[in-house]
């Protein structure tokens, strides 16, 4: 039993599980060791190789490889593989011209290059009755082409992934491209979603310094009532000292007080009457101005008083 044979078994085992591929990853005889070179075929959503050895593809964010007359679909570049039916053959593959096979079989060179292969021909009737119609297309209302992964030139030779789980998480990370044809979009393996990773604490450090006092300051009091929820007992806050700035004070300007004019004219009364009479009184106190001054002021005498004091003063002076 050939190759061939072996291969066409296997997916007429595995083509009533799944209705687009075989769920088996192989590798074939086409082996990459870097990333190809892929050139836009005209007027066609459709990406071929021009340096490879044989009929290497890409369409809506797949690469499509025709291999021994099956074709086989993988998101990476250099596989593993998996064998598609011929009933889930995506039409723009289906129409790509005989002239952009690198390596066709021998039956192809019959064609028309400028035309797709006679695909009802190698797969028989009950393919072109499901089929119907693949060939007629508006060339006007093609799609434009998907974005090539270009992420990949990166992993060539031994850093290749060989592990399909790596690829989809790779694949997550770099291409997020989603294929529009329906049966591209099933045969596409499913993408692991990107992990987000929080800040590491070296970038929460940054942060941290570079956000204002005040702000720093607001969050601090916002994170407070979580902190007390936390521990279960209420969260205590020292007072901080305050610092008060020094102030300084002026010095203070007294200005000189006046005295009121019937006053001034009573001290003046009794300091010509002590003049006189050789002095105050002993038992008249001085009065004290507010300021703690004394001031030398007689007891006040009724008048009667005064007026014989002054004539006993009259009547010694002329007995002299």
């Amino acid at each position: 039993m050939t190759m061939r044979t072996l291969l066409m078994v296997l997916w007429l085992l595995l083509a009533g599980v799944t209705p687009g591929t075989a769920s088996v990853q192989v590798f074939i005889g086409i082996n990459l060791p870097v990333y190809p070179q892929l050139a836009r075929v005209p007027g066609y959503p459709v990406y071929y190789a021009p340096r490879v050895a044989g009929n290497f593809f890409f369409y809506d964010g797949l690469y499509w490889v025709f291999y021994d007359e099956d074709w086989y679909v993988s998101s990476w570049y250099n596989g593993p593989w998996t064998l598609v039916a011929p009933m889930a053959v995506p039409v723009f593959i289906l129409r790509i011209p005989v002239r952009y096979y690198r390596d066709p079989p021998i039956y192809f060179r019959s064609w028309r290059r400028e035309a797709p292969p006679r695909w009802h021909e190698h797969w028989g009737d009950d393919w072109a009755e499901h089929r119907r119609g693949w060939d007629r297309w508006d060339r006007r209302a093609a799609p434009p082409p998907a974005p090539l992964p270009i992420y990949q030139k990166r992993y060539s030779g031994d850093r290749y992934p060989r592990d399909i789980r790596e690829q989809r998480d790779l694949s997550g990370q770099h291409y997020r491209y989603r294929p529009r044809d329906a049966a591209a979009r099933e045969l596409l393996p499913q993408q692991t979603p990107p992990r987000t990773r929080g800040p590491d604490r070296d970038d929460r450090e940054t942060v941290r310094r570079e956000r204002p006092p005040r702000t720093m300051e607001q969050d601090r009091r916002r994170s407070a009532p979580d902190a007390e929820s936390r521990q279960g007992s209420p969260v205590q806050r020292r007072a901080e000292p305050m610092q008060m700035e020094p102030r300084q004070r002026e010095p203070r300007q007294m200005e000189p007080r006046r005295m009121d004019p019937g006053r001034e004219e009573r001290m003046r009364e009794r300091e010509m009457r002590d003049r006189q009479t050789g002095g105050p009184r002993m038992n008249e106190r001085p009065p004290q101005d507010r300021g703690g001054r004394a001031e030398q002021q007689g007891r006040k005498q009724p008048p009667q008083e005064e007026e014989r004091g002054y004539r006993g003063r009259n009547e010694q002076q002329k007995e002299r």
